[in-house]
């Protein structure tokens, strides 16, 4: 038997496919798709998915692919400078193309030993108190003990296990693809300045070799969005829109998105959970999709590893959907402002003026951009000190920094008191004793995810809270 299937092979599922392998956990990754796709769905990670990639050893792999920018206009095209001081040692977004991203995930979870199976489609699932069958297309069956969803928005295994998914069906529609422009550079900057002053909809990003990302608002809603815009229905919003096509050709690829926000009243049902876009949709304004669907990869795997692995505490796993679906449902709710300010119309105008000047409060400002980012996300441990929930910012040690020391996925005491000890769970946890200038606590308790699960320096209160993350101490 499989100890967890992984319906969907996007950036959220081989994420999570990598980190079961860290834990040992066997896992097969069934993807739809026979090739992997060249369409670029999303352009970049931020900070906080930048952070995920350095605390197990990826990011030398990303940043080889990928280029730094420092830019703002990341929340509704608000042109505003990058923040000052952001809670994150990378204070940046890496400009990666998605169909790069999938690569050196999939490098990455099969170097760890996943089984990853192209041209392989779930059809069915039933699941019993043991464990979960999957159904494929060609009839065969699998059985795991775990399965979940990363199969996207139109999740097949969110609609077989029945979850709700409320929300708001798409009132805008957004057309979108790569294609060629022969029109001279200073008059598309020209024409596209002019038309950004009202159309935060549009644009054109240049990919190189005369290619172009060209987005542009379309003329209504399609009523299957599965179906991708004619060349033609391009070109004459284009006209439309800014009053030229550019010259466009030889199209790549094209497609079309909407601003529908839907979030799964459930993520977890009895052996089964969803994470990414089978779990929430929304508009990609901020560009936080992907990287909302690898942090929900990165929240759930060690949990779901560790009740597979006999150690999980009870209620371990449903803490996935009690931290990560109100960290969707804000993502949502950020959208929907989001897609409210760059309408046309003079009240949602208004707004965005007046939001304009508010964000040159410089904490207003971080503020927006950190909750764009996620570094801003705080679960919710209870009462306590100000790290607590939080994920902690890689931090400069006299040994080197703390990110190089959580590679592993297992969690971590910082102890810069020299007087604790993990004796008793040194299976799940290592234990650290060093200092950082940079850290005014006397020691945290890091879960494999980096989120602060304690701070102190008694080790009696240390005792009282590793059974809640770690479970019960090994005889």
């Amino acid at each position: 038997m499989i100890d967890v299937i992984v319906a969907g092979g996007g950036p959220t599922g081989l994420m999570l496919a990598s980190e079961l392998r860290l834990h040992g956990v066997r896992v097969c990754v069934l993807e739809r798709q026979a090739q992997p796709t060249e369409v670029v769905r999303a352009l970049g990670l931020h900070a906080r998915s930048i952070e995920v990639m350095d605390q197990r050893g990826l990011l030398e792999r990303f940043l080889e692919h990928g280029k730094q920018y420092r830019i703002g206009g990341f929340f509704a095209a608000i042109d505003k400078p990058w923040p000052d001081d952001m809670d994150t040692g990378h204070s940046y977004t890496l400009g990666i193309p998605q169909p790069l991203t999938d690569r050196l995930l999939a490098e990455r979870a099969t170097e760890l030993g996943a089984e990853i199976r192209r041209g392989c489609e779930l059809v069915g699932l039933s699941q019993d108190e043991d464990g979960v069958t999957a159904e494929l297309a060609d009839g065969t069956q699998l059985r795991s003990r775990y399965l979940v969803g990363c199969d996207g928005g139109r999740s097949t295994v969110r609609k077989l296990l029945g979850v709700g998914f409320p929300g708001e069906p798409s009132r805008v529609e957004t057309l979108i693809g790569e294609m060629a422009v022969d029109l001279p550079q200073d008059e598309l900057t020209a024409v596209m300045a002019e038309v950004r002053q009202t159309q935060k909809r549009f644009g054109l990003m240049p990919l190189g070799d005369g290619m172009y990302r060209v987005v542009v608002p379309a003329e209504g809603v399609a009523e299957d969005r599965s179906v991708p815009p004619t060349f033609e229905e391009f070109r004459q919003q284009l006209r439309t829109i800014a009053g030229t096509d550019f010259g466009v050709h030889s199209p790549r690829w094209l497609s079309r998105f909407g601003d529908a926000t839907r979030q799964a009243e459930r993520y977890r049902v009895g052996r089964a959970l969803l994470a990414g876009d089978a779990a929430h949709i929304h508009p990609p304004t901020g560009g936080q999709g992907l990287n909302l669907g690898v942090q929900d990869a990165f929240n759930l795997g060690w949990k779901l590893a560790a009740d597979i692995n006999g150690w999980a505490p009870e209620g371990l796993l449903d803490s996935y959907h009690a931290e990560r679906h109100p960290v969707g449902a804000d993502v949502l709710d950020n959208t929907r402002a989001q897609m409210q300010l760059m309408s046309t119309e003079p009240g949602p105008q208004a707004v965005r003026r007046l939001l304009s000047e508010l964000m040159d409060f410089d904490e207003v400002n971080r503020y927006l951009i950190e909750k764009i980012t996620a570094i801003g996300v705080r679960y919710d441990f209870g009462e306590g000190h100000e790290l607590l929930g939080r994920r902690l910012r890689d931090v400069q040690l006299k040994q080197g920094r703390l990110y190089e020391l959580m590679h592993g996925g297992r969690g971590l005491l910082l102890d810069q008191t020299g007087r604790l000890s993990v004796e008793g769970w040194a299976d799940r946890v290592d234990h650290v004793v060093d200092v950082s200038e940079e850290l005014d606590v006397p020691a945290v308790l890091l879960r494999p995810d980096g989120h602060v699960a304690w701070v102190g320096e008694e080790q009696q209160d240390l005792l009282a809270r590793l059974p809640q993350w770690f479970g019960a101490a090994a005889g």
